[in-house]
């Protein structure tokens, strides 16, 4: 007999493998032969799916789907070995000189194989292991997150991005020609010394040093990312200095952006540094312009992208200085836009806080200034330490389980105003005047902000209520004048005018819900802090100092001067003109109960005087009490105090912009 058939060549596996009756055969107590994938008994009854002996009974490792594993990995090597002897006798039918080698111990060999195979197996097991623990630490990334890969010869990156976008097609450019250098030298320098200092996501001279190979003699060709970067800066700064939809601003600016896209594909490109800041630039413009673009959507796009790279993580010692800080720079300025985008939409951030692990970066230095004039302090760390402080009461108070009522939110909310009030302090003293007043506007939405009803603090004190009075009358005249000037030359978009018509949607709750308190002109007791608490906030300071007038007055004031300042944005923003129709719906009631307490007032001196002609009474008897000749309407003095949740009011006030 030989030896190829001998039992090491052929070992009996049925009848050593340590497997009992499947379930079925062993419940129905008949005999069970152990076939894999299905006993014999299960596939005559047509129930081979159900066929399986994997119970508590047995130990680990001796299911039969393990026993099918290793019976697999035999069959395959068997097969392999079969070839492997066949194609050595075809080969020593041409050796005839040659005798037959020794045959080796082909059972040891197998068996060995098989070690190896599971060792193999066992070491991929507790390598994947180790890879996936270590991308749970990244904000739970999958480890084929990466796009870099993707097939693009169809369905680009570029073209999902711009097809969720974009709201209405923009029209084709009217010219291939670049535009005059002086012009286009222009627009970069505002948007240099306006917008840059905000968001420095690249490096200070990448854009004129594009600029400058565009218009040499003659032109450098540029990749398709940098003249993503230069038709994107001048499209922004064209932008950023409209008044008007009619303006010549706008209209360049629409033909930038039309320049641009051309370039989208490679330029948004997934995997590479490019491509964060091709999507933070339109962002930006997304931010002027959003008839064409939505930011939200924007947004969106460019924190999976962040994610995809891994940005939100410090990475390991190594990098260089330089490399390590624009690389936080770029991270920070995407982190800061999708903290305003979020909160002025009133939806949930892209990502949480406890997923992010990177340090803030240092402060940028200004080039020389010729004249040795001290330059300005950079102020984008400064922006970027507020959406922190602002991400976490963010998240604390509307991010979070509503059910789950914070213990003593009082004292949370002081908390963070304090924190934010120390923030504004320690703002350096050369900051440009129009980005200390843009940051000042920021703290006052974010104390109104923090103060409003939200689901896990419902409950607001008396002096809150002061408090969201006196910065929404604040916020609205230096953002009236702001928006009624043409000089201004700082950042403001569209969600300004969101932030306006917020500012005036919480004013007007406030005054719904304690007008009589709040324009009598009495004073609010500064709620009590228990020992180790932080106090609360102090009363801001009037900025319109000329202005005479009392509460009454002033109430009455800033309700005009939402409408005007929402008028004013309508020219540039068709939206804001729908803003402003909601929000004087919403404030007609307040506004007309304000106005009767008015007419009222200015009536009472001529009936006090006609009295005292008529009755020759004493003036403090003639003169009724403000609030019997001017009781508010029925359904507003009355009225109980309201659960202005504020995602939930501002909402249902907001009209759909679709």
């Amino acid at each position: 007999m030989r030896r190829g058939s001998s039992f090491s060549d052929n070992p009996l596996l049925r009848v050593s493998r340590p497997v009992s009756a499947c379930s079925r055969c062993r419940a129905a107590k008949v005999k069970c032969d152990g076939k894999l994938p299905a006993c014999t008994a299960c596939e005559k009854a047509g129930r081979e799916t159900e066929c399986s002996a994997a119970n508590d009974q047995f130990a680990r490792g001796k299911e039969r789907s393990y026993v099918a594993a290793l019976e697999l990995r035999i069959e395959k090597l068997d097969r392999r070995l079969a070839y492997a002897k066949s194609r050595k006798a075809s080969l020593s039918l041409h050796e005839a000189d040659t005798g037959p080698p020794p045959e080796p111990n082909v059972r040891k060999d197998s068996l060995a194989a098989i070690r190896e195979a599971m060792h193999r197996q066992e070491a991929r097991k507790r390598e994947n292991s180790d890879v996936n623990h270590l991308v749970s630490d990244f904000g739970y990334m999958s480890v084929n997150a990466t796009t870099r890969d993707f097939d693009v010869s169809n369905m680009t990156f570029a073209r999902l991005v711009l097809a969720a976008s974009v709201n209405v097609a923009l029209p084709d450019p009217t010219t291939a020609k670049l535009p005059p250098k002086d012009t286009a030298l222009s627009i970069v320098q505002f948007y240099m010394d306006n917008i840059y200092p905000l968001y420095p996501a690249f490096r200070r001279n990448h854009i004129t040093s594009l600029l400058d190979e565009l218009y040499k003699d003659p032109p450098q060709h540029l990749r398709s990312s940098e003249s993503w970067a230069f038709w994107l800066v001048l499209a922004i700064g064209s932008a950023a200095q409209s008044r008007s939809t009619d303006d010549q601003h706008y209209r360049n600016g629409v033909e930038f952006i039309a320049r641009a896209l051309p370039h989208a594909d490679r330029a948004l490109m997934p995997g590479y540094v490019s491509q964060l800041q091709a999507l933070l630039l339109l962002t930006q413009y997304s931010m002027l312009d959003p008839a064409h673009f939505d930011s939200w959507h924007l947004i969106g796009f460019t924190c999976r992208a962040v994610i995809d790279l891994g940005f939100h993580q410090d990475p390991p010692q190594g990098q260089p200085p330089d490399d390590l800080e624009m690389r936080r720079r770029t991270f920070y300025c995407i982190y800061a836009l999708d903290r305003a985008i979020s909160m002025v939409h009133a939806r949930a951030f892209s990502f949480i806080d406890d997923a992010i692990s990177v340090a803030l970066p240092a402060p940028l230095r200004a080039p020389p200034s010729p004249g040795g004039r001290a330059q300005a302090p950079d102020a984008s760390v400064h922006l970027f330490k507020l959406r922190r402080l602002q991400s976490v009461w963010y998240q604390t108070l509307f991010q979070c389980d509503s059910s789950d009522q914070l213990p003593d939110a009082t004292s949370f909310t002081w908390k963070m105003c304090h924190d934010m009030r120390q923030w504004s302090e320690a703002l350096p003293n050369g900051l440009a005047v129009d980005l200390r007043e843009m940051l000042d506007l920021e703290l006052r939405y974010s104390y109104v902000y923090c103060i409003a009803p939200s689901s896990r603090a419902p409950h607001m004190t008396a002096y809150g209520r002061k408090l969201i009075f006196e910065h929404a009358i604040a916020y609205m005249d230096r953002i009236h004048a702001i928006s009624s000037s043409d000089t201004s030359k700082t950042f403001y978009t569209y969600h300004d005018a969101l932030r306006v018509y917020f500012m005036g949607s919480q004013f007007v709750a406030v005054l719904r819900d304690a007008a009589d308190v709040l324009i009598s002109g009495s004073s609010v007791p500064v709620p009590l802090s228990l020992p180790g608490q932080v106090p609360a906030p102090p009363l801001p300071e009037r900025f319109d100092r000329s202005s005479n007038g009392d509460d009454l007055d002033r109430s009455l004031e800033t309700l005009e001067k939402v409408s005007l300042t929402l008028q004013k944005y309508g020219q540039r923003w068709e939206y804001a003109l729908q803003l402003k129709g909601s929000f004087e719906i919403m404030s007609a009631e307040v506004l007309d109960g304000l106005k009767a307490r008015r007419e009222s007032r200015e009536s009472v001196p001529s009936q006090a005087e006609q009295s005292q002609t008529q009755h020759q009474l004493p003036s403090s008897q003639g003169i009724p009490s403000f609030t019997q000749h001017a009781p508010l309407p029925q359904n507003l003095s009355q009225q109980p105090l309201q659960d202005m949740r504020w995602a939930e009011s501002y909402n249902g006030g907001l009209p759909d912009l679709r």
